[in-house]
């Protein structure tokens, strides 16, 4: 499930997240947009760690987009314990999602094992 999230929720729902957070940048005129989404959602459900899928509209939220230097759309960004631990600003095709999948597959285990270590 992809929770919407807005300049007033993101510090709390990113930021402050327990948990992994993958963060989808996009917007309503951008077609690829319309392809991550279904996507990322496959995606956080055949992993085996939890990971927290939110989406926020670039151009309903300008003051993010302008903190994170988005050039281009859709940007993913992984947030782990607050900071960025991975961003992709080039998502062309399909294959880039999957080449995407792979490189967040390794992160997020590695990232698992950082919580696991210490709890």
């Amino acid at each position: 499930m992809v929770l919407t999230v807005h300049e007033k929720t993101f510090s709390q729902e990113v930021l402050d997240a327990s948990i992994p957070v993958l963060v989808n940048f996009w917007a309503p005129w951008c077609g690829i947009c319309r392809i991550v989404n279904p996507f990322l959602i496959r995606f956080q459900a055949e992993l085996d760690q939890p990971v927290k899928l939110v989406g926020i509209n670039a151009d309903e939220n300008f003051r993010l987009a302008t903190t994170y230097r988005l050039t281009s759309l859709p940007t993913l960004l992984l947030f782990s314990n607050g900071k960025i631990l991975y961003r992709l600003d080039e998502l062309r095709s399909r294959e880039d999602l999957q080449w995407v999948s792979e490189q967040l597959q390794e992160l997020l285990q590695s990232v698992e094992v950082d919580y696991v270590r210490t709890a």
